[in-house]
């Protein structure tokens, strides 16, 4: 069993994630984040950069816009009159809501304007456009189980 990063293996990692000065994520306090080598779970540019990393070992990996959130859409901005929001939403700059795709699954924007009773909605994904340094630390390798290979993702099983 090689206790090396490679594909189709279950990857957990102790990571921060900085965008210019500012710490945006981190494990810190938490699970050590778990994902499928090579599935997608987690952004390519960092994907990328793990193969082959050991138990243990941590790694600083800057990974561009475009590996990443990808780049700022200027398309994905939507105009909303400020009287069409729910009493409960307050609409001002930097409200985050959560709203339904065409896919009806969940994507979030941000308000990013507010003149003239307009609301101006951000569709892109805060980090979209930035650059992103991970400082990763694997923490453990194991393999998956049939279920998630199959899957294509981890599976926590829960106690209740």
């Amino acid at each position: 069993m090689s206790k090396k990063v490679e594909e189709n293996l279950i990857i957990a990692i102790d990571y921060t994630l900085t965008v210019g000065d500012e710490v945006v994520d981190s494990s810190e306090g938490r699970e050590p984040l778990e994902f499928l080598q090579g599935a997608g779970n987690i952004i390519l540019g960092l994907e990328r950069e793990m193969l082959n990393m050991a138990i243990g070992e941590s790694k600083k990996v800057t990974v561009s816009p475009a590996e990443g959130y990808g780049e700022i859409d200027n398309e994905a901005f939507m105009e909303i009159p400020t009287n069409q929001f729910p009493e409960n939403v307050p609409v001002e700059v930097g409200t985050e809501l959560e709203v339904k795709n065409e896919e009806g699954e969940p994507a979030y924007v941000r308000i990013d304007k507010v003149e003239n009773n307009i609301a101006l909605l951000n569709f892109n994904h805060p980090l979209a456009g930035k650059e992103l340094n991970f400082d990763v630390k694997v923490i453990s390798i194991r393999e998956p189980s049939e279920e998630e290979l199959a899957h294509g993702h981890v599976h926590h099983h829960h106690e209740h």
